[in-house]
Parts: C-alpha cells; sequence; structure tokens
C-alpha cells in the first residue's frame, strides 16, 4: 500500500484502530480464593489493584482491548469503569458472576474490551483433531488451558475486522500431581525437571498448532483483516510463536504470504519511534518479548493484499521497574495503532 498522493490525486483517508493487550496478573474479585498458596485480596489490594489498572486502560484509551488472567468478569468491569472512558462491551467468557456463576474456576481467563460493534464472540476450547498431542505421562492435550477468544467486530465505517485474544501455556515445568494437588514426583530431581519442562513444551506447542490451524481457517474462509493479541508466553522468533505466524516461511514462498501473520512491530511505518526497550516482561533479571500483536497481509503496507497499515506499535513497561507488586501486572503492555484506507472499507468513497 502507498499512501503517498500522485500529483492530481487527493491524499488517502484513513479510519484509525488502537488496538492493545494486557496481562492483568490474577484479577479477581476482593475475598475470592484463586490459587492454592495465595491470600485472597483484601478490600485495599483490590482497590489499589483497579484504580491501577483502570489508570492504564485510560492511558491506552483503545478501541480493542484484550486481557490475560482474569478470574472475576466483575472484576475487569470495575477497572474498566474506573478508567472513565466509555466501553460498550466487556466479556471475559469462562468468568462471568452471577447466580450460579462463580467466576472462572481452576485457571484464569482471557477477556475482550471494546467500543466497536460485536458481531460474534466465541470462545476456542477444543483442538482440532491434527493439533492433538500427546504430553509424556499426561496423555491427550486436546484442550486450551485458557480457552483463546475468536471476535469479529464491526468498525464504524462497516469494515468488519477479526480478533484473536490468547494466553498459551507457560515455560513452567507441569509436574505430575494428584486429585488433591499432591506431588507425584521428585522436583527436586533435574532429570524430573527436564521432563516436565518437555511437558510444558508439549503442551504450548500444541495450543499454538490449534491456533495456527483457526488462523489458516479464517484467512481462507473469510478474508477478514486479523489481528492475534496476547501473552504467547515465547519470544517472537521462538518455534511456538512461529507455530502461529509461519512469518519465516513468507521468504522462502510468497505464496505463503497469503496466510502468514506479522509482527506489527516489526512492520510498522518508517516514521514510528522504536524504543530498544520493547519487552513486556523480565524473568530472573532478563528482559523478554511474550505480549505480543501480530496481524493478516492486510495491514502491511508493501503487501499486495495491503488495504491499510500499522502506524505504530508503543510498549507500556515502566512499572516492571517497580518491584514485583501483586496490585500491579508483572507484564507491560502493548499497544498499536492500525489504519484501514477508506477507499477500501464498504462505502468508502
Amino acid at each position: 500500500m502507498n499512501d503517498r498522493p500522485t500529483p492530481d490525486a487527493p491524499p488517502p483517508r484513513f479510519a484509525t484502530l488502537m488496538v492493545a493487550t494486557a496481562n492483568v496478573l490474577n484479577l479477581a474479585q476482593p475475598g475470592r480464593h484463586f490459587y492454592d498458596g495465595q491470600d485472597p485480596y483484601s478490600q485495599h489490594e483490590f482497590d489499589r489493584k483497579a484504580d491501577w489498572l483502570g489508570a492504564r486502560i485510560q492511558s491506552l484509551n483503545a478501541d480493542v482491548l484484550v486481557v490475560q488472567e482474569v478470574w472475576d468478569e466483575l472484576a475487569l468491569r470495575a477497572a474498566v469503569a474506573r478508567s472513565g472512558l466509555q466501553y460498550g462491551f466487556v466479556s471475559v467468557p469462562g468468568a462471568e458472576n452471577g447466580p450460579g456463576q462463580h467466576g472462572a474456576q481452576g485457571t484464569p481467563r482471557v477477556g475482550i474490551v471494546t467500543r466497536l460493534k460485536v458481531e460474534s464472540v466465541t470462545s476456542l476450547a477444543d483442538f482440532p483433531a491434527a493439533a492433538v498431542v500427546q504430553v509424556p505421562g499426561i496423555g491427550a492435550h486436546a484442550r486450551f488451558e485458557r480457552p483463546p477468544l475468536l471476535a469479529t467486530l464491526r468498525m464504524k465505517h462497516g469494515q468488519e475486522v477479526a480478533v484473536i485474544t490468547a494466553h498459551l501455556k507457560s515455560k513452567r515445568p507441569k509436574f505430575l500431581q494428584d486429585a488433591q494437588g499432591k506431588a507425584l514426583e521428585d522436583r527436586d530431581d533435574p532429570a524430573v525437571q527436564a521432563v516436565a519442562s518437555l511437558r510444558s513444551l508439549f503442551m504450548r506447542a500444541g495450543e499454538a498448532l490449534a491456533l495456527r490451524l483457526k488462523v489458516v481457517e479464517l484467512l481462507h474462509r473469510t478474508r477478514l483483516p486479523l489481528i492475534v493479541m496476547g501473552d504467547l508466553n515465547d519470544s517472537p522468533h521462538s518455534v511456538t510463536t512461529q507455530l502461529i505466524a509461519a512469518t519465516s516461511e513468507t521468504a522462502y514462498d510468497k505464496g505463503a504470504r497469503d496466510h502468514a501473520l506479522y509482527s506489527a512491530w516489526d512492520v510498522q511505518g518508517e516514521g514510528a519511534l522504536r524504543r530498544d526497550v520493547a519487552f513486556s516482561h523480565i524473568h530472573q533479571g532478563y528482559p523478554e518479548v511474550l505480549d505480543q500483536v501480530l496481524v493478516s497481509e492486510e495491514f502491511v503496507a508493501t503487501s499486495r493484499r495491503a488495504i491499510g497499515d500499522v502506524r505504530r506499535v508503543e510498549v507500556f513497561n515502566d512499572h516492571l521497574f517497580e518491584g514485583r507488586d501483586r496490585s500491579r501486572s508483572d507484564h507491560g503492555f502493548v499497544r498499536a495503532l492500525l489504519r484501514l484506507r477508506l477507499e477500501d472499507l464498504p462505502g468508502g468513497t
């Protein structure tokens, strides 16, 4: 896409779309038990966390905000309310609160907050058969531990976009335990630790493959502009991230571009201010990029399918230097400003 007008042509007009992803670190209602070994939030702790998150939501000011690690939808709604911004849709499937609904159980969920019109939201729980993997000591891994969400959203000018938010399995070793949580193996044994790490890798790879198959299906079936965001728990060039994106294949096979995803950071406009500190997490003193925004070819300005571009990407990570505090988050938040050319949109002129 070339947004430089010819001498006799008017400059192109764009519709903008601000998107962001935020791992909010165990967002739960006060007094609600979520993990063994962790105390529930007191009312004071919850208020601090909701106030802090509300201020960050206000700073992000995203049209579409996806979130991870939510135990209670009500807690997210409280944080959104404290942002002072108006959002017409807040949803965390599997973490609802109401009659007979007590929030997420066992593991937190992902959610979406948006001011766009929502056409549909689907929770992706089960793997396609081709993505089922056999995990040593566990057996078939055929479901997401934290089901991703697929949302179809409509912009003000009529263009539909597809958004997926995901939170893949972490690198934390997966040790065997019984139904009561009692360890079934020696966690201090280096060999056991290695196998436990392999289990986590298998599980994350299976989730990445299942997500990849959904991406391919969407791009082949709908050709809607697609945005995949979330905590992928691995670096942009890792095997599991590339299972989802397949960007590396495009260097050798131009046909692969039609079903690849691209890091928004890599394809943002030349005029964007690129910061060297674009990490979103610090693990044992080492910065890493776990939280990512991936886009389909429609947002790659140099692509033949381009109907827009990535204007800029920002990482909000200053709080990572303030010390670990569960009233904040241990992840940086990532925001991307996308554009869609109006003449390419339904009803555009």
